[in-house]
């Protein structure tokens, strides 16, 4: 179970260096092997590879002829790509993710349950600040009763 907020750096080359506190979890779960993809609120999702199998899956199993479904494969499974831990806990972000989710050198990574959300810090700032902003209304009916 991933949670918690970390912000880092990407290096020169565009990897990221997995916090230490996530390494042995990320090990024991897929020997390291992840999988990043695009997340339709412009960051990235990075999941275990066991994690991400089924939701691939699932994904391609929805019609072709649906439009919405269609882009959504595109987006999520045609982004997906393998990667592998380095024996330094850091994962190489493509190119082409990195312009997607317009990272460049600070970034948040942000834990959530089965999976990380990767931002670019000034991106996430932003959409912290819109979520709070959302916290002014009313409160979604799935939400009655809930108290933290």
């Amino acid at each position: 179970m991933f949670q918690g907020a970390a912000q880092l750096n990407l290096d020169g080359k565009g990897r990221l260096a997995i916090p230490a506190r996530y390494r042995d979890v990320l090990l024991g779960a897929c020997s390291g092997n992840l999988v990043l993809t695009a997340d339709v609120d412009g960051c990235l999702l990075i999941y275990a590879q066991p994690e991400w199998l089924p939701i691939r899956d699932k994904l391609n199993k929805l019609s072709s002829f649906n439009p919405r479904s269609r882009a959504l494969q595109r987006l999520l499974v045609g982004h997906a790509e393998d990667v592998v831990m380095d024996s330094a806990g850091r994962v190489l972000i493509s190119p082409v993710l990195r312009s997607y989710a317009s990272l460049d050198k600070s970034v948040m990574l942000i834990g959530q349950g089965n999976k990380f959300e990767l931002w670019d810090e000034a991106k996430w700032q932003a959409q912290q600040q819109a979520a709070l902003s959302l916290m002014e209304g009313d409160l979604p009916a799935e939400l009655d009763g809930f108290s933290l």
